[in-house]
């Protein structure tokens, strides 16, 4: 037994030890924020929230948010390290991409989808026909998006009947740039208006609409998408790709790896994420499933995210240790 002042004594330690570690606790158990960049095109939102499951209940101390704006704002919150991550970032569209690389404000991790493709696209049907809808090629000899000053009044704009329309890419994608470049090379001003709209999901709902009627349509579309999941498109030909005429619209737009890449910062900020962003791999196919899953369903991103996983359960043993595997599969076989 303590005597008074020994009790006494004892009691002050024990509230000064509460007092010293109430803030450890709490410092121990919070989450640290990692920033992902939301540039809001349809399979980046999907690869977020699927990223998002994975390092939010493989690992123990981690918490993501994302960071909604245009990719040129992002790429550069990215570099001044408030934005974490770019997954899913067309590297070849940013014309900073190897300088920035070069000076160590960019940092590649790893390589999302090996092979992906972009463009102006159009339905099969235009140039093929479909017989069993009762449907007649409008544009026979349509190979090359030179060819498309042969066919402005095929591709009517229903807003302008003395032109055509071309849809391009949304603005502030840096492709946009490309795309207008390349819509002013091949003189196609002199026959169509180059029309921009808000979203990726508009510009998706207008070539759905269209295909789903066998009108005419064509602009900018990229791989992996649900559209290209589910229609049967065609990606227009060009000039040989050459490095100096790319960023000028002059010739097609190379085949690409899309990478996951972060700022400077961020190795150090969560050294334990790096070896999982270099292993975590999905592909064209496999992402034009899950969209195509989203369209049909109209599941949100997060949920298509476990379904996915769900379906693709082996994609967790190339991306974890067995242990973090294990965790994630834990948690999805409770949802």
């Amino acid at each position: 037994m303590f005597t008074r002042p020994a009790r006494t004594f004892f009691v002050f330690l024990m509230s000064l030890s509460a007092i010293i570690m109430v803030p450890y606790a709490a410092t121990a158990l919070q989450s640290q924020t990692i920033v992902f960049t939301n540039n809001q095109f349809d399979s980046q939102m999907f690869h977020n929230e699927l990223a998002k499951f994975v390092v939010e209940n493989a690992f123990d101390s981690f918490k993501v948010e994302f960071s909604t704006g245009s990719s040129t704002l992002n790429w550069q919150a990215m570099i001044n390290g408030d934005v974490d991550l770019d997954i899913e970032s067309w590297t070849d569209n940013v014309a900073t991409y190897e300088h920035d690389v070069a000076r160590g404000d960019i940092v590649p991790l790893g390589v999302l989808v090996l092979d992906s493709a972009q463009g102006f696209y159009v339905p099969r049907y235009m140039i093929e026909g479909d017989s069993a809808r009762g449907i007649k090629p409008a544009a026979p000899d349509l190979k090359n998006v030179s060819d498309l000053v042969r066919y402005a009044s095929v591709f009517k704009d229903p807003e302008d009947s003395k032109r055509g329309r071309i849809y391009g890419a949304i603005p502030g994608w840096m492709i946009d740039e490309v795309m207008f470049k390349k819509y002013e090379h091949y003189k196609l001003n002199d026959g169509y208006n180059y029309f921009r709209v808000g979203s990726e999901a508009v510009l998706f709902a207008s070539l759905a609409s269209a295909y789903n009627l066998g009108e005419p349509w064509v602009g900018y579309c990229y791989e992996p998408t649900w559209v290209v999941g589910k229609l049967d498109l065609v990606l227009l030909g060009d000039a040989p790709y050459d490095p100096k005429l790319y960023k000028e619209g002059a010739c097609e737009i190379p085949k690409q790896a899309l990478r996951i890449v972060c700022g400077s910062h961020f190795p150090e900020k969560a050294p334990e994420l790096v070896d999982f962003f270099k292993r975590y791999q999905t592909g064209s196919v496999l992402v034009s499933e899950a969209l195509a899953h989203i369209d049909e369903t109209k599941e949100s991103h997060a949920k298509t995210a476990v379904w996915f996983l769900k379906e693709h359960d082996a994609l967790l043993d190339d991306w974890l240790t067995p242990e973090r595997a294990k965790k994630v599969r834990d948690v999805i076989s409770g949802l």
